[in-house]
């Protein structure tokens, strides 16, 4: 049974999307780059590692953008930005206690579109110099189909890349201007023909519901000719206005945004248009084709969540590089600085630029892990995650909060298993909030909850 709209206007809270736990707010500068260094020596060496690079240059400011980025008008700091990420690979892989091998590589921004190709081979070059790629290894980068041309798409084939995340957002010319994004349909066609004809055949695109001037009408008809391109993953998030962590935000004004009703409505009708499409439901706010390695994993049951999302990457190491760059290791989080010029100081004195992170206690552990199955499954046993972890801690507390969401139909609780059904299924971060020990400390805002 559908749940009331006015679900939606009830439980309009601010909540974590839980890419982490814990939570990058809750990040602290005991750890730094002498842990980091530590950590990263203690990796067990037939650990597969899985690798992320930050690109922190756009060549205009998107106003509902929620990443680090700077805008830049020449190359030249790009180019040069790319100097010390090369120097950054070869530092880290020199604390690594032998050569690794790595199974997933994905490049983020900002834009990495604004790369050369030559500095595309460059970065790739001295990875494979310094790395093992396994056979099938994932190379996956974001791309801005408005800065794209048909060579960096030959430079993207030669460095290997064989997945690409096609930033959309909205079609809709009176959306797309308020948010400071003129992006023609026909400019993201042009380019998605261009990678298929060179290769590059896993597509990935990312489109928004919660923009200003959005309808339920409007994100379905997005969905249409964004399923015309034949992606194999879309991702479909929600519009986080954070204007105060990000400041551009202020530029769209609040009262041009749908409200919690109008947010659960367009989602959830483009959530239902996608599966109709024949897109299989993934976690939150993800969809994959049929047979595609995300629909694989939630299948299978090794579907996993991080930085960049859903994810059927396995590696348990995450490395990060770059300006802001966040790293997973089994021991903890590591952030590096966000400031650029913090960030060559540290690279070029042959140190880490770590600013801040997190060492994981054991319940932290068992946490993240009840949270991140319940992002991905939908469903948690707290008794096998807890007798997983050999830690049996109190969840009396967490249970008696789910009370008041079992009885609006949010989750279901029969014995130690935690559901949450399907018609509820936008309110999962609801349900993990509960079991977010760093949340109910206070002092942090995030983005809705629907």
């Amino acid at each position: 049974m559908p749940l009331d709209p006015s679900i939606a206007d009830k439980y309009d809270l601010r909540v974590p999307r839980y890419t982490s736990y814990p939570t990058a707010p809750h990040f602290n500068d005991s750890v730094d780059g002498a842990v980091y260094e530590r950590w990263l020596g203690e990796i067990e060496p037939t650990s597969p590692l899985s690798l992320y690079f930050h690109i922190p240059f756009c060549d205009s400011m998107c106003w509902f953008c929620g990443c680090f980025t700077r805008i830049v008008n020449h190359y030249e700091p790009i180019r040069n930005y790319l100097d010390v990420l090369i120097e950054e690979i070869g530092t880290t892989a020199d604390a690594l206690s032998s050569r690794f091998t790595v199974s997933h590589l994905h490049w983020g921004g900002g834009s990495p579109t604004l790369l050369t190709g030559a500095d595309w081979m460059r970065s790739v070059e001295r990875i494979r110099d310094r790395f093992d790629l396994t056979p099938d290894a994932e190379i996956a980068v974001e791309m801005d189909p408005r800065d794209t041309t048909i060579d960096y798409v030959r430079a993207l084939a030669a460095a290997g890349v064989n997945r690409a995340s096609i930033g959309v957002q909205d079609y809709h010319p009176e959306v797309q201007e308020a948010v400071n994004r003129i992006q023609p349909y026909e400019t993201t066609m042009r380019v998605i023909g261009w990678m298929r004809e060179h290769g590059i055949k896993d597509i990935n695109m990312d489109l928004m519901y919660g923009l200003p001037h959005q309808t339920v009408d409007r994100v379905t008809e997005m969905v249409d000719k964004t399923v015309a391109l034949a992606p194999a993953r879309i991702a479909l998030f929600g519009y986080a206005h954070v204007p105060w962590m990000k400041p551009h935000q202020k530029m769209i004004p609040e009262e041009i945004l749908p409200g919690a009703r109008d947010r659960w409505n367009q989602a959830e009708a483009a959530a239902a248009r996608l599966v109709d499409h024949g897109y299989v439901r993934i976690g939150l706010d993800h969809f994959a084709r049929s047979g595609d390695s995300l629909a694989c994993a939630l299948d299978d049951g090794t579907l996993h969540r991080n930085f960049q999302g859903y994810t059927a990457d396995s590696a348990p190491v995450l490395l990060g590089f770059g300006a802001s760059a966040i790293g997973a290791l089994p021991q903890g989080y590591v952030q590096n600085t966000t400031m650029l010029k913090d960030y060559r100081a540290s690279v070029g004195a042959g140190r880490f630029a770590v600013a801040r992170g997190i060492a994981f206690s054991p319940e932290d552990k068992l946490r993240r892990a009840i949270i991140e199955r319940l992002m991905c499954d939908l469903s948690v046993d707290l008794d096998s995650e807890r007798a997983e972890h050999d830690l049996r801690i109190d969840l009396s507390a967490e249970m008696k909060a789910l009370e008041p969401l079992a009885a609006d139909g949010i989750v279901r609780v029969e014995g130690p298993v935690v559901t949450i059904p399907e018609e509820a299924r936008p309110l999962v971060r609801l349900v993990a909030a509960t079991f977010d020990t760093y949340l109910r400390r206070g002092g942090k805002k995030h983005s809705r909850a629907v």
